[in-house]
């Protein structure tokens, strides 16, 4: 399968790095085509410009093309995989300025032409979506405010996916407190959830 990894973390040496490592490992001994954005390493600007934002709607072709490299991608995968930690409930800037610069008009969604409706999705391509993510915060107080990091992925872009998208998720809570043992249990969860796809 085509796999796209989008990695997003500032350091080398994070837990998520380890995350990485392992869903690298584990999908090249499956046998799955991979490619791997690293947004802090290759230095992607996620600021959506005033020149962007004037012609996001009404020519984005040319916004598409400051990101061509990353659209290519997005369309070349069957599966998605995002791994990155949980900041304020929901994704690092980078990895939110890379869905505002990259999952444009006409690439991922069509807009709504109607008060009231929702833009139609463009990425049914991508079949299966895996989030790989931490939080500071325990399980319970995520349930307890709607989970909205995990939202986003699994409920606010499920109409951009394929209708048939396979989502798995996983997430090592309380990770500031987090022992190693947790760490390593957690990265052989990483590996047998990868191992279903």
């Amino acid at each position: 399968m085509r796999l796209l990894i989008i990695f997003c973390h500032p350091s080398r040496d994070s837990f998520g790095a380890a995350v990485l490592a392992r869903a690298t490992e584990t999908l090249h001994m499956r046998g799955h085509d991979l490619r791997i954005r690293d947004l802090y390493r290759e230095g992607f600007d996620p600021v959506l410009s005033e020149t962007d934002w004037t012609r996001y709607m009404s020519d984005p072709q040319a916004n598409v093309a400051r990101v061509q490299d990353h659209v290519d991608d997005l369309l070349w995968a069957e599966g998605l995989i995002v791994i990155y930690p949980t900041w304020y409930y929901g994704p690092p800037a980078v990895l939110k300025g890379w869905l505002d610069r990259v999952w444009l008009p006409g690439v991922s969604f069509e807009p709504a032409h109607q008060k009231g409706r929702i833009a139609r999705g463009k990425l049914s391509n991508i079949r299966h979506f895996v989030g790989l993510t931490t939080s500071g915060s325990p399980w319970w107080w995520l349930k307890l405010i709607g989970d909205p990091g995990r939202c986003l992925w699994t409920r606010g872009l499920r109409p951009i996916f394929n209708l048939r998208c396979r989502y798995r998720w996983s997430q090592l809570y309380s990770i500031n407190d987090s022992t190693q043992s947790e760490r390593l249990a957690h990265l052989a969860h990483v590996d047998r959830t990868l191992r279903k796809l």
